[in-house]
């Protein structure tokens, strides 16, 4: 199947845009083709486009149809959601888009710094592997020899 992350009761999802923008949110209640109902630990139950949300692969299972904002934390808190969120890459890229928007130029230079320090140890290494690798002997090929046809 071409999609995995199908729009359904209790599919978790990122708000990408608008003023609750950055949190998570389940669905609860799917209202025509373009919006849904949402709701979450961080926001009130709203109704949201579609377009303003991503889906992620993270499902509260049996969730109902318009469940109650505390049923629907229970199961929340049952399935660790938060947790799993916090250990995707996705979860991850976004902390550190954070953190390198509150770096200051100091903090940047260290950053830099550090950096040039690690590829010089890197080229240093690839270095010392090409060198060995042009003393040894070339290694012999095998050729294929075909069976003639008769």
């Amino acid at each position: 199947m071409v999609f995995n992350k199908l729009v359904e009761l209790g599919r978790v999802g990122y708000i990408a845009y608008g003023p609750d923008s950055g949190k998570l949110c389940a669905i609860v209640n799917i209202i025509d083709q373009n919006r849904a109902h949402v709701d979450g630990p961080q926001i009130k139950r709203q109704s949201i486009n579609f377009k303003e949300l991503h889906l992620t692969s993270f499902v509260i299972p049996n969730v109902a149809y318009g469940c109650r904002n505390g049923t629907l934390m229970k199961k929340w808190t049952a399935e660790k959601i938060d947790e799993k969120w916090a250990e995707t890459t996705w979860a991850k890229k976004i902390a550190n888009k954070a953190l390198r928007a509150k770096l200051g130029d100091f903090d940047r230079f260290k950053l830099m710094k550090a950096k040039q320090y690690r590829n010089r140890l890197i080229n240093l290494e690839f270095g010392k592997i090409r060198k060995e690798s042009k003393k040894a002997p070339p290694k012999k090929r095998r050729v294929n020899k075909v069976p003639h046809l008769k």
